[in-house]
C-alpha cells in the first residue's frame, strides 16, 4: 500500500495517523518463501517534526509460517514490530545512498508500507524457530521425524572425523 505524504508535508508539526493495510502474502529473502498466515492492519503515526523531516511510527503485528529448525515441521511463528523511522525529505534519493541511509520504502512522496515492514522483518527474523523448546529434530540416518516416531538407527553421535577411531575399537571388540 502507499501513502502519500504530500498533505503531511504542507506544514510543521502536521500529524497523520492511518491504518495501512499489509498487501504482502509471503515474505521472501534468501533464506527462502514464507507464507503469511495472519496480519494486522498497521497503525501508522507520522509527524512533520519541521524542516521536511518526518518522524514515522508505528506497530504491526503478524504471523509467519516458518519451518521448526530442528524438525522441519511448519510452526506459525507471530511478529508484533515496533516501527521508529526519521526520514528526511530534503535528500533525493541518491543522497539517502551515499549517506547509506536507503530508503527503499520512499519513492518521491509515496511510503511503500509492504516495502517498511520488509525491512523490520527481515531485522526482527529469529535466530532460531522451534516448533517445542524440547523438539527432538529429525534422525540423521533415515529422516523420520523424532517427536511423531522412533526409529531402530544406530544412536551414538560420534564425531563423523572420529570414524576411524570407532572402528579400531570395533576391531577389538570382535577379538
Amino acid at each position: 500500500m502507499l501513502i502519500n505524504l504530500t498533505e503531511v508535508l504542507t506544514r510543521d508539526g502536521k500529524i497523520m495517523e492511518m491504518d495501512a493495510c499489509l498487501e504482502m502474502e509471503v515474505f521472501q529473502s534468501k533464506l527462502g518463501s514464507f507464507p503469511i498466515c495472519r496480519k494486522e492492519p498497521v497503525h501508522l503515526k507520522i509527524t512533520n517534526t519541521g524542516n521536511r523531516i518526518l518522524q514515522v511510527k508505528g506497530k504491526a503485528e503478524l504471523e509467519i509460517v516458518v519451518p521448526c529448525d530442528r524438525c522441519l515441521d511448519d510452526v506459525h511463528y507471530k511478529m508484533a514490530l515496533e516501527i521508529e523511522k526519521e526520514i528526511d525529505m530534503k535528500q533525493s534519493g541518491e543522497d539517502r545512498i551515499k549517506a547509506l541511509d536507503e530508503h527503499c520504502y520512499i519513492d518521491g512522496y509515496n511510503l511503500d508500507v509492504d516495502k517498511l515492514l520488509y525491512g523490520e522483518i527481515l531485522v526482527n527474523w529469529p535466530l532460531r524457530v522451534l516448533c517445542k523448546e524440547d523438539c527432538k529434530g529429525i534422525c540423521n540416518v533415515c529422516g523420520i521425524n523424532l517427536n511423531h516416531e522412533t526409529c531402530e538407527c544406530e544412536s551414538t553421535d560420534l564425531d563423523p572425523r572420529m570414524a576411524k577411531i570407532r572402528d579400531i575399537f570395533s576391531k577389538f571388540k570382535e577379538v
